[in-house]
C-alpha cells in the first residue's frame, strides 16, 4: 500500500481524520441500514489494510463495482476497482486494521486498531466491504455463482448506487468463513458494528497489520 501527502499536518486533526472506517462510518452505516443515507460517497485518497484470524459472514453477496473518490495531492478524482462483499451479519476474530502515512518532516506513522480477541469477536450488522485484494482460505455453504446483481432474491442486498446494471455477475452463499485473513480494503460501511476489547494506536514508522507478499 502506497499513499503520499503533501503539506503540513495537524496532529490533533490527523488523529481524528484517520481513525479507521470501522469505528468512524458506524454512524453512517446506521443512517444506510434506516434508509437515511446514500449508499455511495467518496472514498478518501487512501487505501488500508485489514487481517483477521477468521471472518463467518451470513448471507453473502459478492459483485464487482467501482469506488470513486479523492487523490492525495491533487484535485483529480480516482476510480478504483472493487469487489463488494455483503453480509447481513458477521464476526470477526482478532482483528487488525491499519492505515501508514507518509508525513512530511516526520516519516511514516502507522494508526492500528485492534479488536475482537480475548475470546470476543467483533460483530457486524449489514456489512459491506469495498475490497481492493483479498488473501484467505475460504468455505462457503449453499454456493451459488452466477447469479444476476439485480436477482431480487438476494437476502443481503447491493449497496443502492453501486450496480451499474443489474444482469451483472455475482455470487452468494448461506454463509461463508475465512481464515487468515489479508485485505485491501477502500471503504466498509456497517449498520452496527461492536467492538469489544478495543485499541487505537499512532505508530512510528511503517508497521501495516501484514506485509505484502514479494
Amino acid at each position: 500500500m502506497s499513499s503520499q501527502v503533501r503539506g503540513g499536518t495537524r496532529w490533533k486533526r490527523f488523529a481524528l481524520v484517520m481513525v479507521p472506517s470501522i469505528a468512524a462510518t458506524a454512524a453512517v452505516g446506521v443512517g444506510l441500514a434506516q434508509g437515511a443515507l446514500a449508499a455511495s460517497f467518496s472514498v478518501s485518497g487512501q487505501d488500508f489494510k485489514v487481517s483477521a484470524d477468521q471472518l463467518v459472514g451470513d448471507n453473502l453477496i459478492q459483485y464487482g463495482s467501482v469506488a470513486e473518490g479523492a487523490t492525495i495531492g491533487s484535485k483529480d478524482i480516482s476510480k478504483h476497482p472493487v469487489t463488494i462483499s455483503g453480509f447481513s451479519r458477521a464476526e470477526i476474530t482478532n482483528m487488525c486494521q491499519s492505515l501508514v502515512t507518509p508525513v512530511p518532516g516526520i516519516g511514516a506513522i502507522t494508526l492500528q486498531l485492534h479488536t475482537g480477541n480475548k475470546g470476543r469477536a467483533a460483530v457486524a450488522e449489514n456489512i459491506y466491504l469495498d475490497v481492493a485484494d483479498l488473501d484467505a482460505d475460504a468455505k462457503f455453504d449453499q454456493l451459488d455463482i452466477g447469479v444476476a446483481v439485480g436477482d431480487g432474491s438476494h437476502v443481503t442486498k447491493p449497496v443502492p448506487g453501486t450496480v451499474a446494471d443489474g444482469g451483472l455477475f455475482s455470487q452468494r452463499a448461506k454463509k461463508a468463513t475465512l481464515t487468515n485473513v489479508r485485505q485491501r480494503a477502500w471503504a466498509t460501511t456497517a449498520g452496527t458494528f461492536t467492538l469489544p476489547d478495543l485499541k487505537l494506536r499512532l505508530l512510528s514508522g511503517n508497521q501495516p497489520c501484514y506485509q505484502d507478499e514479494k
